[in-house]
């Protein structure tokens, strides 16, 4: 199929079947389209390094960073064993390299397959919408009646006197040193700063971490955050509740001042380097989506509905762009949802009922669904029921070492319907999986993990005692205040 121009007095522009803006999760529909049709013209547009964030500067690099710390970490408790190591040398510069090398392999695999399909225009350059329907590459112009708007995230900026003149890395930048800071302050305290924190401490610098909000990690269940941060603190400094209000330099590094946002006390840091990990922020302002008569909403994200379309019809959005769950495995769902929507037609709703995720820190952390408070606000406290179980109380966990690590499931009390689930500690990511697999088939219910046989002594073992555990929310807060060393609150 050849490309149609549209021509007229003042201008002529290509006309493509799709255009699919960013070359994420998005390229998985325009794939699974050309293999649908085989006639299709496609025009993939990216002006960053193809791969999507996830690729080149998210997921992938930051877990193959995190491995090595991981493993520095492992070493480091070998004594608990009776194995007496030493690490003489980390090699910083050479963890580095090889992420980018491995990085950059996949995105040259990916740039080449772009240029050498039949089926798509590969544009590397960025775009804007002139038009409903219209977009303009530098000098030229191209339309189609459906288009994927796969435009991901950047890194949030705040406004901090001094950060700009005395000059910052963020999530993407950090990933291009080759020397490791001897010292660093990480603003923020959530996700990003739990684990860049974990990775350079276990590397040698001194990091400091700085969140504003006076729960370190906010968006994990109380007694979560305060053992990760309990555990954490044993290779960092971790100040909550602050914000940081200028950056300067000075003789000695940068100086970086935060308030307490209580008594309004200053604290004063000084570091050689300054991480900024506060967030991702929308890139829909370079696209000006307002032309296209498409909403974005009070943050800046693109509004979609159930199915994914914007408020332009065959106009769909997803990934970060869309804001809502601001994960790869859940672009690759909206993904799937968009692809049956636009593609095959087949009217299909987004079902956000149980979207997992994790941190990658230390320790693993990894959480579904509902938050206990969450649960008891949308089905009474009188109606849910909490299990709770710690690792060292298993035969694996006590052979692992494991100190004060558990898992915290929250289920309905009549129906033993799964409404969340809650882990940290080793292979969190792994083990929570069990749990999710069971919040997808249709009654949701736990029975079949707690009338499963599970092998002993292996650690899925913690997640069945969990669910055979059950408190009333009353009885799980005097247990804990009983029995475990946990801060709560």
């Amino acid at each position: 199929q050849t490309i149609r121009y549209v021509s007229g007095p003042c201008f002529s522009m290509k006309e493509y079947d799709l255009i699919v803006i960013g070359t994420g999760s998005g390229m998985e529909i325009a794939t699974a389209a050309i293999q649908e049709n085989p006639n299709l013209k496609v025009a993939v547009i990216d002006k960053d390094e193809p791969g999507g964030i996830c690729l080149t500067r998210g997921c992938i690099p930051t877990k193959l960073l995190i491995y090595p710390a991981e493993v520095v970490r492992t070493i480091q408790r070998s004594t608990e064993f009776g194995i007496h190591t030493e690490i003489k040398k980390i090699d910083f510069p050479t963890i580095m390299h090889k992420m980018r090398s491995t990085i950059n392999r996949d995105i040259n695999m990916i740039r080449t397959g772009l240029s050498n399909s039949k089926n798509i225009d590969y544009y590397p350059k960025q775009a804007e919408f002139i038009a409903p329907y219209t977009l303009k590459i530098e000098n030229e112009t191209i339309t189609s009646k459906t288009i994927f708007l796969c435009t991901g995230s950047k890194p949030s900026i705040p406004p901090i006197e001094g950060l700009q003149q005395t000059g910052y890395l963020t999530s993407d930048t950090i990933l291009q040193i080759s020397t490791l800071p001897k010292s660093i302050v990480i603003i923020g305290g959530g996700y990003i700063a739990a684990e860049f924190g974990h990775f350079l401490s276990a590397m040698g610098s001194e990091v400091t971490i700085i969140g504003r909000n006076p729960q370190f990690i906010p968006e994990e269940e109380p007694e979560i955050s305060a053992l990760a941060k309990k555990e954490l603190q044993k290779h960092l400094k971790i100040i909550t509740n602050h914000e940081v209000t200028k950056v300067e330099a000075s003789p000695q590094g940068k100086k970086i001042i935060a308030t307490n946002r209580d008594n309004k006390q200053e604290t004063q840091t000084i570091a050689e380097e300054i991480l900024v990990a506060v967030g991702r922020s929308p890139n829909t302002d370079i696209l000006h989506p307002e032309r296209a008569n498409i909403k974005t909403d009070s943050r800046g994200y693109i509004v979609v509905d159930e199915y994914m379309q914007t408020t332009q019809p065959n106009i769909y959005a997803l990934g970060d762009a869309d804001g809502n769950y601001m994960f790869k495995h859940v672009a690759n769902y909206e993904a799937k949802i968009v692809y049956y929507n636009a593609i095959l037609k087949m009217k299909t709703k987004t079902d956000y009922h149980a979207v997992p995720h994790a941190v990658f820190t230390e320790p693993e952390i990894a959480s579904v669904a509902l938050k206990e408070k969450e649960a008891i606000e949308k089905y009474g406290k009188e109606n849910i029921l909490i299990g709770f179980y710690k690792y060292e109380d298993t035969a694996k966990g006590e052979a692992m070492a494991v100190k004060d690590c558990f898992v915290k499931v929250i289920i309905q009390k009549e129906t033993e319907k799964i409404l969340g689930a809650h882990i940290i500690g080793p292979q969190a990511s792994v083990l929570i999986q069990e749990i999710i697999n069971l919040m997808y088939t249709e009654d949701q219910r736990s029975e079949p993990l707690t009338e499963a046989i599970h092998i002993h002594p292996a650690l899925p073992e913690v997640v069945a005692r969990a669910f055979s555990s059950l408190k009333t929310p009353e009885q799980y807060h005097h247990f804990l205040e009983e029995h475990s060393n946990l801060p709560l609150y």
